[in-house]
């Protein structure tokens, strides 16, 4: 069950846009302590979110609002890092809350008529720092309601449970082979704006979850 405070709480979230600048207000979480998975509830109580946890938590507060809670994992190369998201459908198109540090990779507009395409919308801003495009693959929407038994919204367990099914579930490439070795590296200019972030890293990492 909720508390009065988160319910008051989701229900000022009443639109996807208000989601995402609830996402946007809360502190990165950098992990300074180890590796987390918070629920929804924790991220409330904590104030601060990595890229998993905050699509979880946003796909809370869409389903408190009548949508589906779905996620949806972009898988890249193994020298870079996966990005979740949150997924939402307005008038037969699909959206994404995402919570990010980074300048791009960031919430999409419900203007995609398939998943791929709202995937596609990610591919030439997903780089890592020497410009090699790294996006690779992903699987469709994850309905969290799979998770109900485990009370994943309001538990305050860690819901690791819900990244490990993300690395099983089936994923879908987006390139063939030979398009993977046609790629262009991303321009000076485009590296330099990808190193933008809102948070500095105490960790000093190039890259993390989100």
């Amino acid at each position: 069950m909720f508390t009065k405070e988160e319910v008051k709480i989701y229900k000022k979230l009443n639109t996807p846009k208000k989601i995402q600048d609830f996402l946007n207000s809360l502190k990165v979480n950098f992990e300074g302590a180890g590796d987390t998975c918070f629920s929804p509830r924790t991220v409330l109580r904590e104030k601060k979110a990595h890229c998993v946890e905050g699509a979880v938590f946003a796909a809370a507060a869409l389903r408190f609002h009548g949508h589906e809670p779905f996620i949806l994992d972009m898988e890249s190369t193994k020298k870079d890092f996966d990005h979740v998201v949150a997924m939402f459908k307005i008038n037969g198109c699909w959206g994404c809350l995402s919570k990010t540090n980074h300048a791009v990779l960031r919430y999409r507009e419900p203007v995609y008529r398939t998943v791929r395409e709202l995937v596609m919308s990610h591919f030439h801003e997903y780089f890592m720092d020497n410009g090699k495009k790294t996006l690779r693959r992903f699987s469709m929407p994850v309905n969290l309601k799979r998770f109900d038994k485990f009370n994943w919204m309001t538990s305050d367990e860690e819901v690791w449970y819900i990244p490990e099914y993300l690395v099983e579930v089936k994923h879908f490439d987006i390139l063939t082979g030979v398009q993977v070795r046609r790629l262009r590296k991303a321009d000076e200019i485009e590296i330099k704006a990808g190193k933008l972030v809102e948070e500095k890293d105490p960790l000093k990492r190039r890259r993390f979850w989100g």
